[in-house]
């Protein structure tokens, strides 16, 4: 075998991490007939097929696979690196930049960074994105961690995520503090209007699974699929909503709004998600390890 081109390589990586060879060719910002025959020439110089073609998919060979594992790691490592030099290797100020994801409670990321609100020694960073960006900005070391309430499993790189339990908070439905329920559901509840959470959400199936047991029909007035926005609806519309009490913690003080009954056995989940890297900054590891659920 003629020796490594890693140029060859990192366009191997990019196609085979992405899955995708015309997005590739556009972030990369070559033609695909160029992309394409970069790959073809690793794939010469390796004298064995990387990729094979279902349809207008590329999936990867068994070598391939192996291939992809030394990829990761040596472009994972020069991301890494390349993101330490660029903000300092002994900073006197550590600094963390937090991906969250745009549909989470307000209420609990400002919980997770309270211990980071009164050190002169740390300049946190909060960006609010999709699922798809934060994963993205992660493996690019964009972000140091990512929150989200979805567990993230490694596929095809194994042991690229490595995500953290930080705590399940109880869902409950929540509403106007003058309604009056009896304790048996759903007596009392046929004439009450709701915002729930969006359909496809691991809350609204729950929800939805607790209805059907007890052959009840909500009348739905709105749907979101943000926390935020369904904290304002629940507000100020009177209408009942399902949802994490975390979420409304400061209505429920106020005596705003009233958890009229827990969902049995419903819980949210919240993760934090970091990728594996060589270097981790101290403060990160301090954080997670003060959120460990135990």
């Amino acid at each position: 075998m003629s020796r490594l081109n890693y140029h060859h390589l990192h366009y191997f990586w990019r196609v085979a991490t992405l899955g995708n060879l015309t997005e590739a060719a556009r972030q990369l910002h070559v033609s695909q007939s160029a992309l394409s025959a970069q790959i073809r020439a690793l794939e010469d110089s390796m004298d064995t097929q990387l990729f094979e073609r279902s349809g207008r998919r590329l999936l990867l060979t068994d070598a391939g696979q192996q291939v992809l594992s030394y990829a990761s790691d040596i472009f994972n490592r020069g991301e890494e690196l390349e993101a330490l030099v660029r903000r300092g290797i002994s900073p006197d100020v550590q600094q963390l930049r937090i991906g969250v994801q745009s549909t989470m409670s307000r209420n609990f990321i400002e919980g997770f960074i309270a211990p980071l609100m009164q050190r002169m020694d740390v300049r946190f960073s909060l960006h609010a994105r999709g699922m798809v960006n934060l994963l993205n900005g992660l493996r690019n070391h964009q972000f140091d961690l990512i929150l989200t309430n979805t567990n993230v499993v490694s596929e095809g790189q194994e042991g690229l995520w490595q995500s953290q339990l930080l705590a399940n908070q109880p869902v409950a439905i929540v509403g106007p503090v003058d309604a009056q329920f009896d304790k048996e559901f759903p007596t009392g509840y046929e004439q009450q209007r709701w915002v729930l959470p969006a359909q496809q959400t691991e809350i609204r199936a729950a929800f939805d699974g607790f209805c059907s047991r007890w052959q009840y029909e909500p009348n739905v007035l709105a749907e979101a699929d943000d926390m935020a926005m369904l904290r304002l609806l629940a507000r100020d519309t009177g209408a009942l909503t399902v949802l994490p009490t975390v979420v409304v913690k400061d209505e429920i003080a106020q005596g705003r709004l009233k958890v009229h009954m827990p969902l049995p056995n419903v819980f949210e989940n919240f993760y934090a998600v970091t990728v594996k890297r060589q270097f981790i900054p101290p403060i990160l590891t301090e954080l997670l390890a003060l959120h460990d659920v135990k």
